[in-house]
């Protein structure tokens, strides 16, 4: 993948998604009011930069207020976040990272629990799962998450691999983008 698309994603994304169907590109924010934002992608390996951002763009079109869309409807919202996250793991998935993969679609289903179940937690989740993608060392943390409804093991997981200042930043702008 080209260096210019880990240090551009915004622009790629919305090229990209435009071209994919008009319904995107009729969804795209006039570019003078995107939200140019990195959250997670700063706490990640920087290859894996462009699509981590691409699924949580289809995060925020989901459960928060997008960067560079806005959907006319919801029906519309559902088809273009389900299209980002596919878009994104495909990105991941060029890397023949398997493990990176399964990580991000279990952060996916896990958030979408979170959210249908109205607790807290999916930031740390997404903190942790950027920090250690592909690395293999989510799943306990996940459960407490899942089950007992603890983000305190991803968020101490989260700060260990990326620091506690990175993990802070990437945490309040994910809560500046929530509904």
């Amino acid at each position: 993948m080209p260096s210019s698309l880990l240090t551009e994603p915004w622009a790629t994304i919305a090229a990209e998604a435009g071209r994919e169907s008009p319904l995107w590109a009729a969804a795209l924010r006039p570019e003078d009011e995107r939200e140019l934002e990195p959250v997670f992608s700063p706490l990640a390996e920087p290859r894996f930069g462009l699509g981590l951002e691409t699924i949580y763009e289809g995060y925020l079109v989901h459960f928060g207020r997008p960067r560079l869309f806005a959907p006319a409807d919801s029906d519309t919202a559902i088809l273009l976040g389900d299209y980002l996250y596919a878009h994104g793991l495909v990105r991941v998935a060029a890397f023949e990272e398997v493990e990176a993969v399964a990580d991000l679609a279990d952060l996916i289903s896990l958030c979408s629990q979170v959210a249908a179940d109205a607790r807290h937690g999916d930031g740390e989740a997404w903190a942790a799962t950027a920090a250690l993608l592909g690395a293999g060392e989510l799943e306990d943390a996940r459960a407490a998450l899942r089950v007992d409804g603890d983000p305190g093991p991803l968020a101490a997981l989260a700060r260990g691999a990326a620091g506690d200042e990175a993990v802070a930043r990437a945490l309040a702008a994910h809560r500046r983008r929530l509904r």
